[in-house]
């Protein structure tokens, strides 16, 4: 059978798996029997890259599930039908796929029209290929209600590649929503089930890990983590990463020179889609960068040092001054824009509520409050203090702080305490 198909004479193969079936109702056991078509049915999918080996794919599918329909062989049936969905699927035939799926689906439902728990596996299969069908044709409402519907069930030990099918999808329908966050943990969730799975998408959904991380404009470093270290230095991704590298650097140059040498990134509908998004922030902020030092520039200029257009100039300054955060004006007619300089603005306000600081506390000390007013009594015991009727010229002042009792000037002590004797010599 194998040589038959190896040799590409699909026709005779087709013919000598027919024969084949015939042997499945008496002359092997149940388990030998479905082992052994799963084996040849999986050998011919992964040689269907030709059309016409693609073509007779079909018939294969169709002669198994005639040949098992009176054996009620659920899990054959539903095994070879989810082949057949995908087989639909990837001809692009979504019609006759979608028809497929929803037999799929009712197969593996109670009769509530729930997910029975029994058939959570081949469930999640079929989830994997609807939601496929509907990241292809952009339907995101219908993926939505499936990716949430296929989170939830819980009961299922699927192969890794089956999840990171539908982490991918859910990533990209978080892209599409400019859900920034929830597509990286996604993305990463889909490379590490694909890594675990060993499946080349991993290289490629590890490319969406990297382009999610610069839409975040986040400074971590997406191969820092223990699952993607290992393909830093890997030759597929060596392009992402100077990318990465460059986005975090703020090297506007380094990240054009990059994207025009590989130009294969743009080969990736998804990459080419959201890499403008990228590149427009990665211009924004080249341009606020370059114009710090100036009140009055030229588009021209601006256009010349960062080598982009001068329309593309104007948009961006347009944005950032409805955006506010650029206070300046454009003035098309000869392509020059004027920057307000805030500078002594904001020192004079920052003056003016210093002065008012000082009003709102001296109206708090000396007017609301006591302030440093002196107590009633103790000020009119400085003045008879000051009050010195005996005053003679050319007299000394004798105060003796050791005395006790009355002075000349009536002071006194408490008692047992030191009062002041105070002479005039």
């Amino acid at each position: 059978m194998r040589n038959i198909w190896r040799c590409s004479n699909v026709l005779k193969a087709v013919k000598h798996y027919t024969e084949l079936l015939t042997y499945v109702k008496s002359a092997v056991t149940r388990n030998y029997s479905e082992k052994s078509i799963n084996a040849i049915l999986d050998y011919i999918e992964k040689g269907s890259d030709d059309p016409k080996a693609a073509h007779c794919m079909e018939e294969f599918y169709s002669q198994t599930l005639k040949s098992f329909q009176s054996t009620n062989n659920d899990r054959l049936w539903l095994k070879t039908n989810i082949k057949l969905a995908k087989l639909y699927l990837d001809r692009k035939d979504y019609t006759l796929g979608s028809r497929k799926l929803r037999e799929l689906h009712k197969a593996c439902e109670r009769e509530d029209g729930s997910d029975d728990p029994a058939k959570g596996t081949q469930s999640l299969e079929i989830y994997a290929l609807e939601i496929q069908m509907y990241a292809e044709t952009k339907n995101n409402k219908q993926l939505k209600r499936l990716y949430e519907r296929a989170l939830k069930v819980k009961s299922a030990v699927p192969h890794p590649k089956i999840m990171g099918i539908i982490r991918e999808c859910g990533g990209k329908m978080h892209m599409s929503e400019e859900n920034w966050k929830d597509a990286q943990s996604d993305f990463f969730e889909s490379f590490r089930n694909y890594d675990e799975a060993g499946s080349l998408q991993r290289i490629q959904v590890l490319k969406y890990l990297v382009l999610t991380t610069m839409l975040m404009k986040s400074d971590i470093n997406p191969f820092e983590s223990q699952e993607t270290k290992p393909y830093k230095n890997d030759p597929r991704i060596a392009a992402m990463t100077d990318l990465v590298d460059a986005y975090q650097r703020d090297d506007i140059h380094q990240y054009e020179s990059v994207l025009n040498v590989n130009k294969d990134l743009l080969d990736d509908p998804f990459i080419a889609e959201n890499i403008d998004e990228v590149t427009r922030n990665m211009r924004t902020k080249a341009v606020l960068k370059l114009i710090a030092p100036y009140t009055r520039f030229n588009l021209i200029f601006i256009g010349k040092a960062l080598k982009i257009p001068v329309s593309e100039v104007q948009d961006i300054l347009g944005f950032l001054i409805v955006d506010k955060k650029v206070n300046g004006k454009i003035n098309q007619q000869d392509g020059t824009v004027e920057i307000a300089d805030d500078r002594d603005k904001e020192r004079l306000r920052a003056m003016q509520e210093w002065t008012d600081a000082i009003g709102n506390l001296y109206q708090t000390v000396f007017v609301d409050a006591e302030g440093f007013k002196v107590p009633e009594q103790n000020s009119q015991g400085v003045d008879n203090l000051l009050n010195l009727d005996n005053y003679t010229t050319g007299g000394s002042f004798n105060m003796n702080s050791e005395k006790r009792g009355r002075g000349k000037l009536g002071g006194r002590g408490k008692k047992g305490g030191p009062g002041f004797a105070m002479a005039w010599n």
